[in-house]
């Protein structure tokens, strides 16, 4: 072989091996880019699923704080209304208990009419702190027949009061007309043909036609007339007159008085 001939050999050789160095090595670079390609789209695909699992980490935080703040609202109106209907009910209360103690004033003061009324309506002693001494019928020199009334024991001056409300329909002397062995005397009208007669005063303090009350001073105890020592002499009768007198003492038990 000549020279040359090699030598153009050996070139094309050469030629081949860089041809084949090149193309391997353009193999490779595809090899490398591929495999760069998935890398990078395993990278995204990593960044995606990352940032997935983020948004739906806040999305939850979220939720789970709007739950909680609509908890506490929720909460927070009940305790509202849980107040709101404790000052209603004790408003309530205040009102109930307002009503019932104007009720009870309301009652108190209706008993309190009713008993001064009772009490307007009731009969009373004529004189207080008294001793019975002569009683009704009895026998003795000092009367013309037996005694019409009971006498009650008590100083000259003692206050006398209406033993019952009325009119007063005799007062004066002379036993206001009935004789003069009563002395002083008055004589009051009351209802259902009741009268009540005071004898033997020292002072009268009412005229005729007088109305007065039951308990209102009406004179003062005395001596005056047929009496043997001061006291009060005390009539019931049915007619504004003499002989038409009751047992006084039996009729002032049947009004509820103690003697």
């Amino acid at each position: 072989m000549s020279p040359r001939l090699t030598s153009r050999s050996s070139r094309t050789s050469a030629l081949r091996t860089r041809a084949a160095v090149l193309a391997a090595g353009f193999g490779m670079s595809a090899v490398l880019g591929a495999g760069v390609a998935v890398a990078a789209d395993t990278t995204s695909v990593g960044t995606s699923a990352s940032a997935s699992a983020s948004v739906s980490g806040v999305a939850s935080a979220v939720e789970a704080q709007a739950a909680a703040q609509a908890k506490a609202a929720k909460t927070a109106a009940a305790a509202k209304a849980k107040a709101a209907a404790a000052k209603a009910k004790a408003a309530a209360a205040k009102k109930a208990a307002a009503k019932k103690a104007a009720a009870k004033a309301a009652a108190k003061k209706k008993a309190a009419a009713k008993a001064a009324a009772k009490k307007a309506a009731s009969w009373v002693h004529p004189v207080r702190k008294y001793t019975l001494s002569a009683k009704f019928a009895q026998a003795g020199g000092m009367w013309q027949s037996t005694h019409s009334g009971q006498d009650f024991a008590v100083n000259s001056g003692t206050d006398v009061v209406a033993a019952h409300g009325g009119t007063v329909v005799k007062a004066g002397p002379n036993g206001a007309g009935d004789g003069p062995a009563y002395g002083n005397a008055i004589v009051i009208r009351h209802g259902n043909g009741t009268y009540s007669q005071y004898a033997h005063l020292s002072r009268i303090d009412v005229r005729v036609g007088q109305v007065v009350r039951t308990g209102q001073h009406i004179a003062r105890s005395g001596n005056t007339g047929n009496s043997s020592g001061p006291h009060l002499h005390f009539e019931i009768r049915r007619t504004a007159d003499y002989g038409s007198a009751i047992d006084p003492v039996a009729f002032l038990r049947a009004k509820g008085l103690s003697l």
